[in-house]
């Protein structure tokens, strides 16, 4: 088998006994879920190294996308495959003070507020407006794909099934990731609201494998929290005693 006939969705591993017809899981959605399992939970654990597993996760994901003809959730990953690289380096740097590294602490109560305020406008804005966004992006991605010699013709956007919770998915893991990216403790936070949506959203369509996935994401997110409030509580004990 020639390594392009690997990264198709029809190379199944095993197929899942879900649903009515058990559900194909091909390899390179295996590998890459296991990789994004490890991310999360490496991230939990602060380990610098849940970056790499992240851009393993992402880039995989974005093949799969491509030919399933998920343009925009495609373009999603290459903004997750940016902000792994910058997570990465601002992980591992040190400050301008050549003090110590990027510490896990909480967002200040008025940075929380306009958090808050921004993600709900962004999230109202993206629901009246999805189906328009997502097939812009999608005009865009195959666009760019065509510049390299895809020969792709610009896909039919069906309309959002669930406009209003799909929104409040893209725009919170926007966020969560920007946060995690800063060692912010919110980001556990949001992402066990993301996991929880994403239960029910994928168990509503009939994407079971997806769904049980997420039931994992949603107890490493919950652990993640909990690592990282008594971290951030540890942090802020040592500078008040400094």
């Amino acid at each position: 088998m020639d390594v392009i006939s690997w990264f198709s969705i029809n190379n199944i591993l095993v197929n899942i006994p879900l649903g009515k017809e058990g559900y194909p899981l091909s390899w390179i959605e295996a590998i890459g879920t296991i990789a994004g399992l490890l991310c999360i939970w490496l991230a939990s654990q602060e380990k610098i190294i849940n970056y790499l597993f992240g851009l393993i996760n992402v880039t995989l994901f974005a093949i799969i996308f491509f030919q399933i003809q998920l343009y925009a959730s495609l373009l999603l990953q290459i903004f997750f495959f940016a902000a792994n690289i910058y997570g990465w380096y601002a992980w591992s740097r040190v400050n301008d003070f050549e003090q110590a590294e990027l510490k896990i602490r909480w967002l200040k109560p008025g940075q929380q507020i306009v958090l808050i305020i921004v993600s709900i406008a962004a999230i109202i804005a993206l629901t009246f407006n999805i189906d328009t966004v997502f097939g812009y992006l999608a005009v865009i991605a195959v666009d760019i794909l065509n510049v390299f010699g895809a020969n792709l013709a610009t896909p039919a956007i069906e309309p959002d099934a669930y406009p209003f919770w799909d929104s409040t998915m893209t725009v919170l893991s926007i966020v969560a990731m920007i946060l995690m990216t800063r060692k912010l403790v919110e980001n556990w936070l949001i992402w066990s609201v993301i996991n929880v949506i994403s239960i029910v959203i994928f168990y509503k369509q009939g994407v079971y494998a997806m769904s049980i996935e997420y039931i994992i994401l949603l107890a490493i997110a919950i652990n993640g929290s909990r690592l990282w409030i008594k971290s951030a509580k540890h942090s802020n004990k040592n500078n008040y005693l400094s």
